[in-house]
């Protein structure tokens, strides 16, 4: 813990006093208790705008399950929010889905397939991994047999489901929504929010990578 905290005080110096007070703002109330997991998503549009609702919900990190596709996102769409989220590329498998489930999560497929919660009505109580589908198929019959529950957002009209940018938005911002509300311990624990900041510092410093690579070989 001290090296983090000694490696996060060396990279103040590269950063403006603007940028290391958003860090240290936006930071404060950051959580990883809601995953979001895309399996195998295609447009490139799509990506970016789940990337940007996620971070703008104060969530900084996506599981990015690849098959076919490779989840790329737009930049002139995030608006600089790949910045801030960290993306982690696994293979589509159900190994990677138990690799997550090791690290803590519940696993909830949003479809409306299994007797579906809706979203209103679901009660978090423990850190959860929501699996969004590809656009044109949905959540995959695998990952539906495997997840803990499903997931639905309710539908006023004849269309049947959202776009799974729209989808993923809608479930961020309700699931944050819920957890201000709840009294549960939601934030980094210390450790995770110094590897963060980290992490945002050098996103934001010119050459951060290689001033962060030159300063822990020293």
């Amino acid at each position: 813990m001290k090296d983090l905290a000694q490696t996060f005080e060396y990279l103040k110096q590269f950063l403006t006093d603007e940028r290391l007070r958003k860090i240290e703002h936006f930071s404060q109330d950051s959580s990883d208790f809601v995953l979001p997991v895309m399996e195998d998503i295609y447009q490139f549009r799509n990506a970016a705008a789940i990337v940007r609702s996620v971070e703008a919900c104060g969530f900084h990190k996506v599981v990015a399950m690849e098959e076919e596709n490779v989840f790329n996102p737009n930049l002139t769409v995030t608006k600089g929010a790949e910045t801030w989220v960290e993306v982690k590329k696994m293979p589509k498998n159900i190994v990677s889905l138990q690799e997550i489930k090791n690290e803590g999560y519940k696993i909830l497929a949003v479809s409306p397939e299994k007797n579906a919660v809706m979203l209103p009505d679901y009660h978090i109580t423990e850190p959860i991994a929501l699996v969004f589908g590809t656009e044109l198929e949905g959540v995959s019959e695998e990952v539906l047999d495997f997840a803990d529950e499903t997931l639905a957002i309710p539908m006023y009209g004849f269309t049947k489901s959202f776009n799974v940018s729209v989808a993923a938005g809608i479930c961020m911002y309700e699931l944050k929504q819920k957890l201000l509300r709840s009294g549960i311990e939601y934030k980094l624990n210390e450790e995770k929010l110094l590897r963060m900041k980290i992490r945002w510092a050098v996103n934001s410093i010119r050459s951060g990578h290689e001033i962060l690579e030159h300063y822990l070989k020293a």
